[in-house]
């Protein structure tokens, strides 16, 4: 609809960004006035149905929160609540919550590389046509991720809100000879997912950067995923205060003070700030901050990617480079895998007792979207009186705002022909899928409206 030079664009049902939201861009007189992601799904209630169940509980109801990321929500409910109650759950179990965690992690990026994100590159409407004309490369994507579904099946009792899983560790743990098979998968999915990565290199990326701080976990010594403490890189323009360690660290207790959320009028999300400005968390987030960490074949496929070496304190901020982003932690995930099954012995129980007591609790861990955080408090007979979720699409909505923004506004600003309302349609969509934005764990990003003025 248009009336005096005033233009309204409607796109409908976007897929391959799961969950429904609506993005409205407002340009006028050559200039990007506003972008809005607005989340209008209705809230889902999750915190407020927690309160009143038993401590026991949150990692069953909240695995039900996200269908592809189930674990993430799992891991850190129980270590929130297990902290809570002062339980500390290490070796044997510790390093088999790793293992389902690494499961989920190969099955999600792999199905966003694959499926929802490489068609934009290639120039195929959906991961139909992709298969048609790349059929080999879909096909190894598919592996990838049957063998990450295997490991979730096989620790989680099902690849889909794995019911295993409990307080203070799992109801059964493997013998060494179920994870046998697994091991042969792993292997061959390490070799595609190395694959992948030389795939996805070779990509056309466009030239932006992210300029705001980047947050995730970090634990050193490690690619961070379920320990460490959240660390953040401050904006490319403010002061560093360590030029030799950029990142910055801070006890998980101070989240909530730190990373403050609030109410916007066009978004039934929540919009954070990290210390009163945007923030990205998520692939290129992790690997800034522990890329040096990385096992050495992804370290090694990274550098041979042009993602630069982490070791040398190298940042990649191109949103569009964090499809190779994610190769490179599929490959890391694929071959931690296979370390933990190699060596694994069965614990000699498969969790511990985790018994209740009057106290609140928090903890972070990483999902493949991001940082995740939870908080709970209970009284003395594990009853909880408090549940808090901080998910990390919430946490990114401003930061891919500002990158709708900024990526508009470079196109209109650039000389030569004019950009029409379909290419800037196309380049919405492709920065939000850059950041790959789990809104409600279904399959659509819908009602984009654009106005020219």
């Amino acid at each position: 609809m248009s009336h005096r030079g005033s233009r309204v664009l409607r796109l409908d049902a976007l897929a391959r960004v799961e969950g429904e939201a609506a993005l409205h861009l407002t340009v006028r007189d050559g200039t990007v006035a506003e972008a809005r992601l607005r989340i209008y799904e209705p809230p889902r209630f999750f915190e407020a149905f927690l309160v009143g169940r038993g401590h026991h509980e949150p990692p069953d109801i909240t695995a039900r929160i996200c269908g592809i990321c189930p674990v993430a929500y799992q891991m850190s409910s129980c270590q929130a609540i297990e902290r809570a109650c002062g339980v500390t759950v290490d070796g044997g179990i510790a390093r088999l919550r790793r293992l389902l965690y690494y499961g989920e992690w190969i099955e999600s990026q792999s199905l966003h590389i694959h499926l929802l994100h490489a068609p934009d590159f290639l120039g195929h409407p959906s991961a139909v046509e992709l298969a048609r004309r790349h059929r080999a490369a879909v096909e190894r994507g598919l592996r990838i991720k049957q063998a990450g579904n295997a490991v979730m099946e096989q620790l989680g009792g099902r690849a889909i809100h794995p019911v295993n899983v409990r307080l203070g560790g799992f109801y059964r743990v493997p013998a060494p000879a179920e994870l046998r098979p697994l091991a042969e998968r792993l292997r061959r999915a390490h070799d595609d997912a190395l694959e992948t990565v030389r795939w996805v290199a070779g990509f056309d990326f466009p030239d932006t950067a992210y300029d705001g701080a980047l947050l995730a976990m970090r634990d050193p010594g490690r690619y961070a995923i379920d320990s460490g403490t959240p660390a953040f890189m401050a904006a490319p323009a403010a002061p560093a205060l360590d030029r030799a360690d950029p990142v910055r660290k801070f006890p998980v207790e101070e989240f909530e003070r730190r990373v403050v959320e609030r109410q916007v009028p066009h978004s039934t999300a929540l919009v954070s700030e990290l210390d009163g400005r945007r923030h990205l968390t998520g692939s290129l987030a992790r690997y800034a901050i522990s890329g040096q960490w990385l096992h050495p074949s992804a370290l090694d496929a990274a550098r041979e990617a042009g993602l630069g070496d982490p070791t040398a304190g190298v940042v990649c901020r191109n949103p569009f480079r964090s499809i190779i982003v994610r190769a490179v932690e599929v490959a890391h995930a694929v071959a931690e895998a296979l370390r933990i099954i190699d060596a694994y012995e069965p614990p000699s129980r498969p969790y511990v007792e985790v018994p209740p007591r009057r106290a609140s609790g928090c903890a972070a861990t990483e999902a493949p979207r991001g940082l995740l955080y939870h908080r709970y408090a209970m009284d003395a007979d594990g009853t909880l009186t408090l549940a808090r979720i901080v998910p990390p699409t919430a946490q990114n909505q401003a930061a891919i705002e500002d990158d709708v923004r900024r990526l508009v506004q470079a196109r209109l600003d650039s000389p030569g022909r004019p950009a029409d309302d379909g290419e800037l349609v196309a380049l919405c969509e492709r920065a939000v899928r850059n950041h790959d934005p789990c809104i409600s764990c279904s399959a659509h990003f819908l009602d984009l409206t654009m106005e020219h003025g």
